[in-house]
């Protein structure tokens, strides 16, 4: 069983406050040194501390970058194509995605970490590759943003992988809003790479009031690649929180919520409540053919039942009700089906709360040979029902009528 994480990203998120946020949960510190120490890359270390944000005691997790690296803020870091070699004299240290992903390779991390850390530098290299008009082979990571992204990506990739986490709710991304200056001049908010990823992932994305960037490409990034779903269940124990900072002051907490949850399933499945659906249709217009076709495809597509009502419509037109009951989770292909197959164009749908019989299919053993029986009751009284194929084979079998065998079979099953 691994670990459900849900990440609440009312003050957005970022690759560092992501990091911070997992080693607060307990993600192993060691594990993670170990990891960045075997990188084949120089010239940074990273500092692990607690600080107050809002008054809230949280983790801090900091890429430090040598001297000559520290010449802004690296979140801003955009990416070009290599067309812009006007910054030659710092040439080989830009990256590009092949770079990259061979550092990844030589780390020494799990296959586990190694596959996440790849596939959120790929999320955040298409999206990058998009805003700025290059193919993904061409994008370059920008010196200073390489080592950053690279440091907080591979943490975060460390860190999940350690927790051992399968399941990462994210219901929303809360962003800010305005514009945020980069080397290439001022971007609008969210910035262009953070809507690619939030768009080609699906991710929910809330804009609020406060002036500034909370979602980073890289955060983004992370988030697109992890996330497993957006609905939290309805009832929950959190077994653990973490906390990481943000590095900006802005106009709400600036702290990235982490929590494992741990889900009371477990207790709810012994009540046996049954909810199904109910789908409705009236047609007035189709063949008897047309119909009973529709009914063989709605059962094999999963229906629990399905029958027809005879209706008059208005003028006295005679027609049918088309009743489905199905699960929750086949309404979709079954409303296709019935809007492919019949003339009908709107469906009501319902949902139904069952009260049901305990039941159970048993083989039994009779003079006539083996049928099939289910068995429907409560504690106080039971009934048994012989399964209509098995009475239709043994009676052709032993030439008896159905309802001989059916007797039989009632009788010899209760011994």
């Amino acid at each position: 069983m691994g670990n459900t994480l849900y990440l609440e990203c009312a003050s957005g998120i970022s690759g560092d406050m992501t990091v911070a946020a997992l080693l607060d949960l307990g993600a192993d510190e060691q594990v993670l040194q170990k990891a960045l120490e075997s990188l084949p890359v120089d010239g940074f270390q990273i500092r692990i501390s607690r600080v107050s944000k809002s008054g809230i005691d949280a983790c801090d997790f900091q890429v430090l970058l040598e001297e000559k690296y520290e010449n802004h803020d690296h979140d801003m870091e955009y990416l070009h194509g290599s067309g812009h070699t006007h910054h030659h004299h710092h040439h080989h240290a830009h990256r590009g995605l092949a770079e990259i992903l061979e550092i990844i390779h030589q780390a020494d991390l799990t296959e586990h970490a190694k596959a996440l850390a790849e596939k959120i530098f790929r999320i955040l290299a298409q999206a990058e590759a998009k805003a700025h008009g290059v193919p993904v082979d061409r994008v370059h990571f920008h010196e200073v943003g390489a080592v950053d992204s690279i440091v907080d990506i591979l943490g975060a990739a460390v860190c999940l992988d350690n927790l051992e986490i399968t399941e990462v709710i994210v219901p929303r991304l809360c962003e800010g809003r305005g514009s945020i200056r980069c080397q290439h001049g001022i971007l609008p908010i969210p910035v262009p790479a953070v809507l690619n990823i939030v768009q080609e992932h699906s991710l929910p994305l809330q804009i609020t009031q406060v002036e500034g960037e909370l979602v980073t490409p890289t955060g983004a990034a992370i988030a697109a690649a992890i996330c497993t779903g957006e609905e939290l269940p309805e009832k929950f124990v959190v077994r653990k929180v973490g906390l990481g900072a943000g590095k900006r002051a802005y106009a709400c907490a600036g702290i990235l919520r982490a929590m494992l949850l741990e889900t009371k399933d477990s207790q709810t499945k012994q009540i046996p409540r049954d909810t199904i659906c109910k789908l409705e249709a009236n047609i007035d217009d189709c063949t008897g053919e047309m119909l009973g076709y529709a009914m063989e495809l709605l059962f094999e597509a999963g229906a629990r039942d399905v029958h027809y009502t005879p209706v008059f419509m208005k003028k006295n037109r005679p027609a049918y009700q088309l009743n489905v009951i199905c699960d929750e989770k086949d309404v979709p292909k079954l409303e296709q089906i019935i809007f492919r197959e019949t003339t009908t164009i709107g469906i009501r749908k319902m949902q139904a709360e069952r009260s049901v019989l305990q039941r159970e299919i048993r083989e039994v053993d009779t003079s006539l040979g083996k049928a099939q029986i289910k068995i429907c009751g409560s504690s106080t009284e039971r009934h048994i029902y012989p399964e209509y194929e098995s009475v239709v084979r043994l009676a052709r079998q032993h030439g008896l009528s159905y309802s001989q065998v059916n007797q039989r079979v009632i009788q010899e099953a209760k011994i």
